[in-house]
């Protein structure tokens, strides 16, 4: 159990480290240096921890056995200095998700072509451990509540007075987002599971399995 504990921790801040250092990264290429002024561009996880959502959560959910799903400390942003106004935010939201869904796939490919994830052991937990709790980040990370990353990119198409109660959303930020982890905890583990079946259907369909 020790064990388990310790792979499924190491990937957790691995995974939820890439995913905020992809934020920071686009958000450097459009034009703001803030996460790189603040020292976010780095591969330290401990500086985008967030103790609750990077590592409570995420492992309380391991536990449980339901799906794995959490984030970090928000990388700063300041939208004023990003290229493509809205969009430019979108883009550096968007950025962290598809980075985990890049690492899901990677951690399948090694895994089913080597054998790993079919053979166990320590190497095959590893594998699946980047694959089901990236997809978990990803895939919880798009949910478009105010201020996981997927309310950015709807907050871009939507007419201002829908960006106005998303900003007001927002102030509130994560609280909402633990009220609806608590109150609807089997929607949002009907949709998760779902969605991961789906996404791990078409992983094997990319590699010709079905």
């Amino acid at each position: 159990m020790i064990e388990t504990i310790v792979i499924a921790f190491g990937v957790i801040l691995v995974s939820m480290m890439l995913h905020e250092l992809a934020h920071g990264l686009v958000a450097y290429w459009l034009g703001d240096d803030t996460a790189k002024l603040e020292g976010r561009l780095t591969l330290n996880p401990l500086k985008h921890l967030d103790p609750v959502l990077s590592l409570l959560m995420p492992l309380l959910l391991f536990l449980s056995g339901g799906p794995i799903f959490g984030g970090a400390k928000p990388v700063p942003i300041n939208t004023r200095n990003l290229k493509h106004g809205e969009w430019g935010m979108a883009l550096v939201a968007i950025a962290g998700p598809i980075t985990n869904f890049l690492l899901a796939f990677i951690a399948f490919l090694i895994g089913y072509f080597s054998g790993w994830l079919m053979d166990g052991g320590i190497i095959g937990t590893i594998c699946g451990d980047f694959v089901m709790i990236n997809l978990g980040f990803g895939i919880f990370n798009l949910i478009p509540i105010p201020p996981l990353d997927g309310s950015r990119v709807i907050y871009a198409m939507m007419p201002e007075p829908i960006q106005n109660l998303m900003e007001v959303m927002e102030r509130w930020g994560i609280i909402i987002v633990m009220v609806v982890v608590v109150v609807f905890p089997g929607v949002i583990s009907t949709i998760m599971t779902g969605a991961m079946a789906g996404i791990l259907d078409a992983f094997y369909w990319i590699v010709g399995v079905r």
